[in-house]
Protein backbone atom coordinates (compact mmCIF):
# COMPACT_ATOMS: atom_id res chain seq x y z
CA UNK A 1 0.00 0.00 0.00
CA UNK A 2 1.10 3.78 -0.88
CA UNK A 3 2.02 6.35 1.55
CA UNK A 4 -1.09 8.11 0.43
CA UNK A 5 -3.47 5.32 0.85
CA UNK A 6 -1.98 4.70 3.99
CA UNK A 7 -3.20 7.95 4.97
CA UNK A 8 -6.28 7.41 3.28
CA UNK A 9 -7.02 4.52 4.90
CA UNK A 10 -5.98 5.63 8.44
CA UNK A 11 -8.11 8.97 8.24
CA UNK A 12 -11.26 6.58 7.08
CA UNK A 13 -10.69 4.22 10.19
CA UNK A 14 -10.31 7.54 12.37
CA UNK A 15 -11.69 10.47 12.04
CA UNK A 16 -14.27 9.08 9.68
CA UNK A 17 -15.71 6.43 12.08
CA UNK A 18 -15.86 8.98 14.94
CA UNK A 19 -17.70 11.11 12.73
CA UNK A 20 -19.85 8.66 11.97
CA UNK A 21 -20.36 7.42 15.52
CA UNK A 22 -20.98 11.27 16.61
CA UNK A 23 -24.19 11.36 13.67
CA UNK A 24 -25.63 8.37 15.42
CA UNK A 25 -25.28 8.99 18.94
CA UNK A 26 -26.71 12.84 17.53
CA UNK A 27 -29.51 11.09 15.33
CA UNK A 28 -30.54 8.73 18.53
CA UNK A 29 -30.42 11.27 20.81
CA UNK A 30 -32.60 13.68 18.78
CA UNK A 31 -35.05 11.31 18.35
CA UNK A 32 -35.73 10.93 22.22
CA UNK A 33 -36.06 14.70 21.90
CA UNK A 34 -38.89 14.30 19.78
CA UNK A 35 -40.44 12.37 22.50
CA UNK A 36 -39.58 14.64 25.29
CA UNK A 37 -41.13 17.59 22.94
CA UNK A 38 -44.34 15.53 22.16
CA UNK A 39 -44.61 14.48 25.78
CA UNK A 40 -44.56 17.88 26.90
CA UNK A 41 -46.82 19.65 24.52
CA UNK A 42 -49.37 16.38 25.11
CA UNK A 43 -48.89 17.47 29.13
CA UNK A 44 -48.92 21.27 29.13
CA UNK A 45 -52.07 20.54 27.24
CA UNK A 46 -53.81 18.89 29.24
CA UNK A 47 -52.76 20.57 32.21
CA UNK A 48 -54.05 24.06 30.63
CA UNK A 49 -57.00 22.45 28.76
CA UNK A 50 -59.76 24.20 31.66
CA UNK A 51 -57.71 27.25 32.35
CA UNK A 52 -56.85 28.77 28.71
CA UNK A 53 -58.35 30.14 25.72
CA UNK A 54 -59.29 26.82 23.49
CA UNK A 55 -58.16 28.73 20.49
CA UNK A 56 -54.62 28.79 22.32
CA UNK A 57 -52.81 25.95 20.50
CA UNK A 58 -50.10 23.88 22.08
CA UNK A 59 -49.27 21.34 19.60
CA UNK A 60 -46.52 18.96 18.44
CA UNK A 61 -45.68 17.98 15.01
CA UNK A 62 -43.05 15.67 13.97
CA UNK A 63 -41.81 16.85 10.25
CA UNK A 64 -39.68 14.13 9.65
CA UNK A 65 -36.22 11.95 10.57
CA UNK A 66 -34.66 15.55 11.16
CA UNK A 67 -36.85 18.26 12.52
CA UNK A 68 -39.97 18.83 14.85
CA UNK A 69 -42.03 21.59 15.79
CA UNK A 70 -44.54 22.70 18.48
CA UNK A 71 -46.60 25.43 18.42
CA UNK A 72 -47.78 27.34 21.69
CA UNK A 73 -50.24 30.10 21.16
CA UNK A 74 -48.76 32.50 18.65
CA UNK A 75 -45.06 31.03 18.56
CA UNK A 76 -43.68 27.80 16.65
CA UNK A 77 -40.57 26.46 17.74
CA UNK A 78 -38.69 23.99 16.00
CA UNK A 79 -35.65 21.62 16.53
CA UNK A 80 -33.72 20.94 13.57
CA UNK A 81 -31.05 18.46 13.32
CA UNK A 82 -28.17 18.70 11.14
CA UNK A 83 -27.16 16.24 8.88
CA UNK A 84 -23.22 16.45 9.14
CA UNK A 85 -20.79 16.42 12.05
CA UNK A 86 -19.06 20.00 12.87
CA UNK A 87 -15.64 20.30 14.04
CA UNK A 88 -14.71 23.92 15.79
CA UNK A 89 -11.92 26.57 15.16
CA UNK A 90 -8.47 27.12 16.39
CA UNK A 91 -9.54 29.86 18.42
CA UNK A 92 -12.89 27.91 19.86
CA UNK A 93 -12.75 27.63 23.86
CA UNK A 94 -13.19 23.90 23.34
CA UNK A 95 -10.28 23.62 22.80
CA UNK A 96 -8.97 24.64 26.34
CA UNK A 97 -11.01 22.04 28.30
CA UNK A 98 -9.05 19.39 29.80
CA UNK A 99 -12.02 17.27 28.24
CA UNK A 100 -10.46 17.80 24.81
CA UNK A 101 -7.32 18.27 25.35
CA UNK A 102 -7.40 14.55 27.03
CA UNK A 103 -9.24 13.38 23.24
CA UNK A 104 -9.34 15.83 20.75
CA UNK A 105 -11.47 13.34 18.90
CA UNK A 106 -14.52 14.66 21.68
CA UNK A 107 -14.57 17.70 19.71
CA UNK A 108 -16.48 16.31 16.92
CA UNK A 109 -20.08 17.50 17.17
CA UNK A 110 -23.34 17.16 16.03
CA UNK A 111 -25.71 19.92 16.22
CA UNK A 112 -29.51 20.75 16.56
CA UNK A 113 -30.99 23.91 16.10
CA UNK A 114 -33.36 25.48 18.02
CA UNK A 115 -35.06 28.36 15.72
CA UNK A 116 -38.58 30.82 16.86
CA UNK A 117 -40.76 31.70 14.60
CA UNK A 118 -44.52 33.38 14.47
CA UNK A 119 -46.96 30.29 14.24
CA UNK A 120 -48.87 33.03 12.02
CA UNK A 121 -45.87 33.09 9.31
CA UNK A 122 -46.57 29.40 8.14
CA UNK A 123 -50.68 29.61 9.24
CA UNK A 124 -50.61 32.23 6.14
CA UNK A 125 -47.17 31.03 4.17
CA UNK A 126 -46.05 34.20 4.66
CA UNK A 127 -42.75 32.95 2.90
CA UNK A 128 -40.61 36.27 3.71
CA UNK A 129 -40.90 36.32 7.26
CA UNK A 130 -38.14 35.87 9.63
CA UNK A 131 -37.29 33.52 12.23
CA UNK A 132 -34.67 33.30 14.68
CA UNK A 133 -31.80 30.96 15.98
CA UNK A 134 -32.26 31.28 19.48
CA UNK A 135 -29.93 28.58 20.37
CA UNK A 136 -27.83 25.42 19.70
CA UNK A 137 -27.30 21.87 21.06
CA UNK A 138 -23.82 20.49 20.31
CA UNK A 139 -23.68 16.53 21.21
CA UNK A 140 -20.53 14.66 21.16
CA UNK A 141 -20.02 10.58 20.47
CA UNK A 142 -20.23 9.92 23.79
CA UNK A 143 -23.53 11.82 23.91
CA UNK A 144 -21.79 14.91 26.23
CA UNK A 145 -23.21 18.18 25.38
CA UNK A 146 -22.79 21.97 25.45
CA UNK A 147 -25.57 24.77 24.32
CA UNK A 148 -25.02 28.17 22.81
CA UNK A 149 -27.85 30.53 23.31
CA UNK A 150 -28.63 33.78 21.69
CA UNK A 151 -26.49 37.06 23.10
CA UNK A 152 -25.64 34.18 26.82
CA UNK A 153 -24.10 31.20 26.77
CA UNK A 154 -25.86 29.78 29.31
CA UNK A 155 -23.98 26.47 29.69
CA UNK A 156 -20.19 27.68 29.39
CA UNK A 157 -18.31 25.39 27.15
CA UNK A 158 -15.83 24.48 30.69
CA UNK A 159 -18.60 22.54 31.34
CA UNK A 160 -18.36 20.33 28.37
CA UNK A 161 -17.96 16.41 29.42
CA UNK A 162 -19.33 16.75 32.31
CA UNK A 163 -23.18 16.86 31.26
CA UNK A 164 -24.85 14.35 29.29
CA UNK A 165 -27.92 15.20 26.76
CA UNK A 166 -29.89 13.37 28.39
CA UNK A 167 -34.47 13.64 29.28
CA UNK A 168 -34.08 16.13 31.87
CA UNK A 169 -31.70 17.83 29.88
CA UNK A 170 -33.91 18.06 27.14
CA UNK A 171 -36.73 18.90 28.79
CA UNK A 172 -34.90 21.79 30.64
CA UNK A 173 -33.71 23.27 27.41
CA UNK A 174 -37.47 22.59 25.93
CA UNK A 175 -39.24 24.64 28.57
CA UNK A 176 -36.43 27.37 28.53
CA UNK A 177 -37.11 27.78 24.88
CA UNK A 178 -41.18 27.73 25.04
CA UNK A 179 -40.20 30.89 27.82
CA UNK A 180 -38.00 32.68 26.37
CA UNK A 181 -40.48 32.18 23.26
CA UNK A 182 -43.53 33.47 24.75
CA UNK A 183 -41.48 36.54 26.46
CA UNK A 184 -40.21 37.29 23.33
CA UNK A 185 -42.61 40.24 21.48
CA UNK A 186 -43.00 41.37 18.52
CA UNK A 187 -42.25 44.74 17.79
CA UNK A 188 -43.42 47.01 15.65
CA UNK A 189 -41.17 47.75 12.57
CA UNK A 190 -39.79 51.32 12.07
CA UNK A 191 -42.81 53.58 10.22
CA UNK A 192 -39.93 53.85 7.20
CA UNK A 193 -39.72 49.65 6.53
CA UNK A 194 -43.36 49.70 5.41
CA UNK A 195 -43.90 53.27 4.24
CA UNK A 196 -44.19 52.32 0.79
CA UNK A 197 -45.95 48.86 -1.10
CA UNK A 198 -46.74 47.62 -4.57
CA UNK A 199 -49.30 46.81 -6.65
CA UNK A 200 -48.24 42.95 -6.60
CA UNK A 201 -48.16 42.80 -2.91
CA UNK A 202 -52.15 44.09 -2.86
CA UNK A 203 -52.78 41.32 -5.84
CA UNK A 204 -51.39 38.40 -3.75
CA UNK A 205 -53.39 36.74 -0.73
CA UNK A 206 -55.58 39.22 1.38
CA UNK A 207 -53.62 36.71 4.34
CA UNK A 208 -50.56 37.30 3.21
CA UNK A 209 -48.97 40.35 4.69
CA UNK A 210 -47.30 43.31 2.44
CA UNK A 211 -45.12 44.01 5.77
CA UNK A 212 -42.41 41.47 6.62
CA UNK A 213 -42.78 40.23 9.61
CA UNK A 214 -40.58 38.74 12.49
CA UNK A 215 -39.73 39.12 16.01
CA UNK A 216 -36.38 41.50 17.26
CA UNK A 217 -34.24 40.00 19.52
CA UNK A 218 -34.94 42.09 22.93
CA UNK A 219 -33.77 39.78 25.61
CA UNK A 220 -31.27 36.87 26.57
CA UNK A 221 -31.85 33.41 26.24
CA UNK A 222 -30.29 31.87 29.24
CA UNK A 223 -30.56 27.80 30.06
CA UNK A 224 -29.99 28.56 34.23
Amino acid sequence: MSELRKQIAALLTDKSATKQLVFDTTFEAFGELKEAIHEFSTEIDEEMDEVIDRRIKIEYRDRGKFEAQVQVAGDMIIFTMHTNVFQFPADHPIWQTEYVKEDPHRSYCGVINIYNFLADSFRYNRADDEGYLIGRVFVNREGCYFVEGKEQDSMPVEQFGTKSFDRPAMMRILQTAVLYSLGFDLWVPPYEEVLYANVEQFNTKQENSKMQTGKRMGHEFSWK
